[in-house]
């Protein structure tokens, strides 16, 4: 039964004043509403965490089909976020265990919920620090995935509005060039590889040729850049030695 002629009630008026201020002042929407649908599965979000985007699901389907047929696989997922990368491979491979790791406490404790929210939080473990730092020194994994910051530093004051106020910016500053989280990974991902382990990590779209060029340096074989759906460069790809 419709209720159009009674009046609102004036918590639900107050609630959405608020959140029609919110908006006006640039803040996205998804983050108004608190949550986003990624891989089919809707995620918390938090101040400490990007909103995840659809081209982010290409890490996701190419990890799983490089995790095909293993037994008990382990993925380490760098600079989690909302923890949406492996918590979505940790669904759809009921087999496999995952580390994530991330340097916001804030953006640690959302990825908790995601996974508690999605069944996953026995094969999760959430580690905060910089990169490899809080691994042990016996762990290998078979899948190494991120998504770093890749915006170059002097690009941030041109973003829109909606991403320069309202994203993190630990998570959209790449340094100088964009490219320094790429570096400090493949530094040292080789080392923390099975033997038949792989790389994916999600790039800008002009920065295939030199991410690509970094794999290769980082003695890493089978280099292969994938666009995405407007065949633009999205994700490197790279394997054990």
């Amino acid at each position: 039964m419709t209720r159009e002629r009674e009046p609102a009630p004036p918590e639900g008026l107050a609630r959405l004043n608020a959140m029609a201020a919110r908006r006006l002042e640039g803040e996205p929407v998804m983050r108004i509403l608190g949550e986003k649908e990624f891989y089919g599965l809707a995620f918390l979000l938090g101040p400490e965490t990007l909103i995840p985007r659809p081209e982010t699901e290409m890490l996701v389907r190419r990890g799983l089909e490089i995790l095909e047929g293993r037994s008990a696989p382990k993925i380490l997922d760098l600079g989690t976020g909302t923890g949406c990368i492996a918590i979505s491979l940790l669904v759809e491979n009921a087999a496999a265990t995952a580390v994530a790791v991330d340097l916001a406490p804030e953006a640690l404790a959302t990825a908790q919920a995601n996974a508690d929210r999605h069944g996953v939080d026995k094969r999760l473990s959430l580690r905060r620090g910089s990169w490899f730092e809080p691994l042990k020194p016996h762990e290998r994994f078979d899948l190494i995935v991120s998504n770093p910051p890749y915006i170059a530093t002097p690009e941030i004051a041109t973003l829109s509005r909606e991403v320069r106020e309202h994203d993190p910016l630990l998570a959209l500053d790449g340094g100088p060039d964009g490219l320094a989280p790429y570096r400090t990974i493949l530094a040292d991902a080789a080392g923390w590889l099975t033997p038949d382990g792989a790389v994916l990590c999600e790039i800008g779209s002009s920065q295939g040729l030199a991410v690509k060029t970094l794999f290769f340096q980082a003695g890493l074989r089978d280099v292969v850049v994938h666009p995405d759906l407007a065949e633009l460069d999205r994700v490197v790809e790279g394997h054990h030695i």
